[in-house]
């Protein structure tokens, strides 16, 4: 008969599956592994280039802005009234039209305040 040590061993070794068992679920470890890991990178670079997408888009939609602001400041500035006043301010005057520069107009001002004008 066998000892209880023999017993133990014998009923662990029976619980254990065969070996052919035991190689096909390792086998599909390694297959869902493989699987997993061929998957990883591209899912990855995916993931990586719809953020860079959409940087790029919020990059476009802001200089497309600052476009729009830059057309509407050049359409401002050809305008007649534009040019003539930026002609102005560098000292051109129409025919006809004399030019007079007036100095110490600040001076003149804070001399001649009153309470009420402040």
């Amino acid at each position: 008969m066998a000892t209880s040590s023999e017993a133990s061993a014998m009923a662990r070794a029976s619980r254990r599956p065969p070996a052919a068992k035991l190689a096909r679920r390792w086998l599909a470890v390694i297959l869902i592994g493989l699987i997993g890991y061929a998957y990883y990178h591209p899912l990855r670079s995916w993931i990586e280039t719809r953020q860079e997408l959409s940087s790029r888009r919020a990059e476009v939609a802001k200089l497309a802005t600052e476009k729009q602001a830059l057309q509407q400041r050049l359409e401002a500035s050809t305008s007649l009234d534009a040019l003539a006043r930026e002609a102005r301010r560098l000292g051109f005057v129409r025919p006809g039209e004399h030019l007079f520069i007036v100095k110490g107009i600040a001076a003149w001002k804070s001399t001649h305040t009153t309470i009420d004008n402040r």
